[in-house]
């Protein structure tokens, strides 16, 4: 199989604009899923909903790779998989490492989505020389003075840092040095790297905050709800006073 070295994703080539390459994963997902319950085809409608984007943004997105539909029968779901995953790159071989063994680079390393969709962990680096050695999701953990090495040995141009903030970007530092050229960053921390490299970020604690945003608006928004809904309590007078025709009449009246 080829390596990630020497193939490069024909996206960039064929100007596929980036929005549209952030949602081809989605479309994979969605037609895998149908795929695996033997659904020979599907329409942009029914496509659309299941990877939660409207049905003319889809299609517009389709057409960038070249591909229309049938009108009345809808897209072939078995040429899509084909289609979306070669120009996602995902018809080859991508050996990737990850540095930083800890708790989230273990789950990552026994994460088994990897393999079947077209991404091979090479190797897992830590910086604890009590870690080496360990197995880790039938890997042993190589110590990071063998970074380099296993870069080379394996062709690899991917790299996940799970490290610790204040380690990242000397790994990111090495990682590029060494000569990869794409990296998934887990680490809380922006870094920083040259042109033609990628980076992606993930932060959970930026995700969690940002529906904490909205949980609170929501709760904001229903406490205004329940205040309009209740009337507001008019109070009446009592004590001291003597009831009238029209109710109670205060004790002392105005001259």
């Amino acid at each position: 199989m080829a390596t990630g070295r020497t193939h490069r994703p024909a996206t960039r080539s064929r100007g596929i604009p980036e929005a549209t390459v952030a949602r081809l994963p989605l479309y994979l997902r969605a037609l895998t899923a149908l795929s695996e319950r033997s659904v020979p085809t599907v329409s942009s409608e029914e496509l659309a909903t299941a990877a939660g984007v409207n049905s003319a943004k889809l299609r517009k997105d389709f057409s960038y790779l070249g591909s229309y539909g049938t009108r009345g029968v809808g897209y072939d779901v078995e040429y899509l998989v084909y289609q979306i995953s070669r120009e996602l790159g995902l018809t080859q071989d991508w050996p990737v490492v990850i540095v930083g063994i800890g708790n989230l680079g273990a789950a990552l390393a026994n994460y088994g989505g990897f393999a079947s969709r077209g991404f091979r962990v090479a190797a897992l680096i830590d910086a604890d020389p009590a870690m080496a050695g360990k197995p880790v999701a039938g890997l042993p953990v190589r110590h990071t003075d063998e970074l380099e090495a296993i870069i080379t040995d394996n062709g690899v141009s991917i790299g996940v840092i799970a490290t610790p903030a204040g380690a990242a970007q000397q790994v990111c530092d090495r990682l590029v040095a060494a000569g990869v050229t794409s990296i998934l960053n887990f680490a809380p921390t922006v870094l920083s790297v040259p042109e033609g490299v990628d980076v992606r970020k993930v932060d959970l604690s930026i995700e969690l905050q940002i529906l904490a945003f909205h949980e609170q608006r929501k709760a904001g928004e229903d406490a205004a709800q329940t205040a309009t809904a209740t009337p507001p309590r008019v109070p009446r007078t009592t004590g001291g006073g003597r009831k009238g025709p029209d109710g109670d009449v205060p004790a002392v009246m105005p001259a």
